[in-house]
């Protein structure tokens, strides 16, 4: 019987652990098709489908910043059934979206569950195992984390392939109900991408429903006789006993507790703010090297690179099996090698990564043509529409672009004075859609948060009387042949050695580091301000990255995570501490000079 409760246990917590990996993963997929079909259906930009990604990190900010007080009030159970149900409910709603807001509200929602459940779980884990099965309780949640990243990446596959059939059969009809049949193929893909989520977050609020809460808990409630009941569902009598004496005499008040030398110390002291800063550091530079980006636009990036439908889906797979394997093996060597060599291993590896990647990217961009006067001669009104068929890439010029027939692609930045945006049309698109620039679809109605800065003088948002009275602007308008598969292979070798450099080195050593350098005073708020930090910058990329890789190239955004991750390496070989082996106190006492 406890054999079976630990093992419904650990397989909901599991669950957890792949909820937050789908959560992370599953834009990927979906987000080519989303882009095909929303943009030209919801006239979205590029700056609002990067917000459409980075809602998912924003929410999980949000939500971090509360978990533990949700988790101290309602309790770790409810508060595992409350991240579930979070969960579930934004599935239709991001499903079912007809417009931009409940889309971008669903995937707000699915990263404030993202959240919880990244806070609770491992903490609810924590406070239920024996001490010897705590490690690997952890270990199984991270381990899910990456299998829910895995099986996300094989749904948007089984959708790619399924879009590929619909264009497939479509060839045989006319253009316009050719471009209909596979616009609806797209729109049902990246629906049906989301609604597969549905099931694994009914099963985990359902299951969490039939959890025991977590013993620490009710006996910091003075609820002891149901931390006892708790405790034998998963233990012995004699070891449950024995174990609430301990969590009682834990909770009992010492005078000790409050006095020393740390007590008195102040927050500013050199023993506090060293390890502090350097924490915050290097959570800042983890997410600078661009890995949940990464991660959410793969797709997208292994098709600039060359791999279509299909064929990125299933390299996408293939980074996420990757990533789960590394998991792995890091798992296995962090107390055999150190967290410092790891760091330093991982963060070499990803900076020869990203270099390669953007030099691959810089080559292939480097053979763009500018085709702004063609586009400028069709400006009619500021406003301008063209289809990427035969005749448009004939007055272009096409045929000395591809010599050898591939695919085009045309990439146009425009702006409406501060209104900017993006769109990308390619000729081997089935549906050809229209390429559309306008002031209506571009310049945004003012938003309340808007209109009160504007009140205040304050004007951190774009005018809508700026936009309404400027002219179209052409900003860029390249012509460029798609690259050839082989050079999709070599940008997908070079994303395998990044996923894999990250996850062996800073994707596990990052969290013990973070967790062994806080001093026991400062700890829980510490992690929380350091983790506050790492998500706000993995956001920021987020949010931007659509608009940048229009504007400037992929090549940049490579370069710059290569920058960072040099940083990162730096940080790691000459001001990070190597705390294998070392108690809490001896690194303590490192950063106060004993």
């Amino acid at each position: 019987m406890q054999k079976r409760a630990m093992g419904f246990l650990l397989f909901i917590a599991g669950m957890g652990g792949l909820l937050y990996g789908i959560d992370v993963g599953i834009i990927a997929g979906a987000l080519p098709y989303l882009e095909s079909t929303a943009s030209v259906a919801w006239r979205l930009s590029a700056q609002q489908l990067s917000f459409i990604v980075a809602a998912v990190l924003l929410g999980s900010v949000l939500s971090s910043l509360f978990a533990g007080a949700l988790a101290d009030w309602i309790g770790r159970r409810w508060g595992m059934v409350l991240s579930g149900v979070l969960f579930t409910l934004s599935i239709p709603l991001i499903a079912l979206a007809d417009g931009y807001t409940p889309l971008l509200l669903g995937r707000l929602l699915q990263g404030v569950s993202g959240g919880l459940i990244g806070v609770i779980v491992p903490l609810y884990l924590a406070e239920c195992l024996h001490a010897r099965q705590r490690g690997r309780g952890a270990a199984l949640f991270q381990l899910l984390l990456t299998i829910g990243l895995v099986a996300a990446a094989i749904i948007g596959l089984l959708q790619a392939h399924s879009v590929e059939s619909a264009t497939a059969a479509a060839q045989h009809l006319g253009e316009d109900q050719r471009a209909a049949a596979v616009f609806a193929a797209k729109d049902h893909a990246w629906r049906s991408i989301f609604w597969w989520c549905l099931t694994p977050g009914i099963v985990f609020s359902a299951g969490a429903l039939l959890l025991a809460e977590s013993p620490r808990w009710l006996a910091r409630k003075g609820r002891i006789e149901e931390a006892r009941a708790a405790l034998l569902r998963t233990r012995s009598a004699d070891e449950a006993e024995a174990e609430l004496r301990e969590i009682r005499q834990a909770l009992t008040p010492t005078a000790a507790a409050s006095k020393g030398p740390a007590a008195s110390d102040s927050l500013l002291s050199r023993r506090y703010m060293l390890p502090f800063l350097l924490a915050c550091l290097i959570l800042a530079l983890n997410q600078a090297t661009g890995i949940n980006s990464i991660l959410a636009y793969v797709v997208n990036i292994l098709n600039q690179a060359g791999l279509s439908g299909a064929t990125a889906n299933s390299a996408d797979v293939v980074l996420k099996v990757v990533n789960a394997l590394m998991t792995i093996v890091a798992v296995v060597l962090v107390d055999r090698k150190g967290r410092k060599f790891l760091l330093m291993l991982g963060t070499g590896g990803i900076v020869l990564s990203l270099l390669a990647a953007g030099l691959l990217f810089r080559s292939a961009e480097g053979q763009q043509r500018d085709v702004r006067p063609m586009l400028q001669a069709r400006m009619q009104s500021d406003s301008l529409a063209l289809r990427l068929d035969a005749e448009t890439l004939q007055s272009f010029g096409a045929a000395g672009i591809s010599a050898n027939g591939a695919p085009l692609q045309l990439t146009v930045a425009y702006s409406y004075g501060p209104f900017t945006n993006v769109q990308t049309r390619r000729s081997d698109d089935g549906a050809l859609p229209v390429l559309r620039m306008n002031r209506e679809d571009t310049v945004q109605p003012d938003s309340v948060i808007g209109a009160f800065f504007r009140k205040l003088h304050l004007n951190p948002f774009a005018s809508p009387e700026a936009g309404l009275r400027a002219p179209l602007r052409i900003q860029r308008a390249d012509l460029a042949a798609v690259p050839p598969a082989a050079h999709g292979w070599q940008v997908m070798l070079m994303m395998c050695l990044f996923v894999a450099s990250f996850a062996v080195g800073p994707g596990v050593c990052v969290w013990l580091a973070l967790s062994e350098l806080m001093p026991t005073r400062i700890r829980s708020n510490g992690m929380s301000v350091a983790l506050l930090i790492n998500q706000f910058v993995s956001t920021m990329i987020a949010a931007v990255f659509l608009p940048t890789v229009g504007q400037y190239g992929y090549a940049t955004m490579f370069f710059y995570g290569a920058g960072c991750t040099l940083l990162y390496f730096l940080t790691a070989a000459f001001l990070l501490p190597e705390t294998k082996g070392k108690t809490l106190e001896e690194i303590e006492a490192r950063f106060a000079g004993k």
